[in-house]
Parts: structure tokens; sequence; C-alpha cells
């Protein structure tokens, strides 16, 4: 089961023998290592799956998971995927294509998420560069209104 409601109700839920992933990529270091969780289903590893990796099947390290909480923050700016999104073609990894409704983040928060990405840059596969990147480098494709 996926549980984004906290650490305690994944703990009672072990307890009880379900298992139980945690949903909340700030708290899934603390729900693995101190409440048992299975693991996390993540938003963070899609940018960084090694540290992410390390993090849940290593031993606890609250250092690493400590610096990652303001990147985690970071993705999590707005609604699941724009800062995802936005962070990938940061990175070069990926078209700069939005579909409306659907729009990259802000500039100040491209700027603000750049000094973030580059203090992980060389675990995120395949980037060889960050970019804040102009507004009119991304493509919005599709309409908001039918």
């Amino acid at each position: 089961m996926k549980e984004c409601t906290g650490n305690k109700r994944i703990g009672n839920y072990v307890q009880q023998g379900v298992p139980c992933w945690s949903g909340n990529d700030d708290e899934a270091h603390d729900a693995r290592h101190n409440f048992g969780s299975a693991g996390v289903i993540s938003v963070t590893s899609n940018l960084i799956p090694g540290l992410m990796t390390r993090m849940m099947n290593g031993p606890a390290d609250p250092e690493l998971n400590a610096s990652l909480q303001q990147l985690i923050k970071w993705l999590f700016c707005e609604p699941n995927p724009i800062p995802l999104n936005t962070a990938l073609m940061m990175c070069g990894l990926v078209r700069p294509v939005f579909r409306l409704p659907y729009v990259p983040l802000s500039r100040v928060e491209r700027e603000q998420g750049a000094k973030l990405l580059e203090a992980v840059k060389d675990h995120i596969p395949g980037c060889q560069e960050i970019r804040v990147m102009d507004d009119d480098d991304f493509l919005l494709i599709g309409s908001a209104h039918k």
C-alpha cells in the first residue's frame, strides 16, 4: 500500500503485517529506516535514482537525507509533474515541450532549481549541463479550452 499521510500510519500498517511504501519523498528516509516501510513511490528518484536507491536501500543516512531536502522541496513547489519535467528539460534529458494546461516553472523557480540541480549534477544520469532556460525555450502545445 502507498501511504502519504505520515510515517506513524506507515508504522501502524507495518506492525499489522501490511507492506507499505511511503508516498512522500521528504519523509521516505525515516519511513524506511525508522518505521519499516518497504520503500518509496518517488518523484525524486526519476532525477537522482542512484542517490535515492542508496538512501532507501543502504544503511540509514540522515546526512544524505538532509542534503536532499531542499531539492525534494523544490520538486514539489508546484503539482507533479511540472517541477520534475522542468528539471529534466533543464538537464537536457527531455525535449522542452509541455501539454497545456501544464506549463514550466517560473524563471525564478528555474533559477532556484538550477542551483539545487548543480549540487547533484554528477548523480543525474545523462546530464551534461544545467540550463535555467528562457521562457521561449519551452514549447506549449494543445489548448486549455475546448
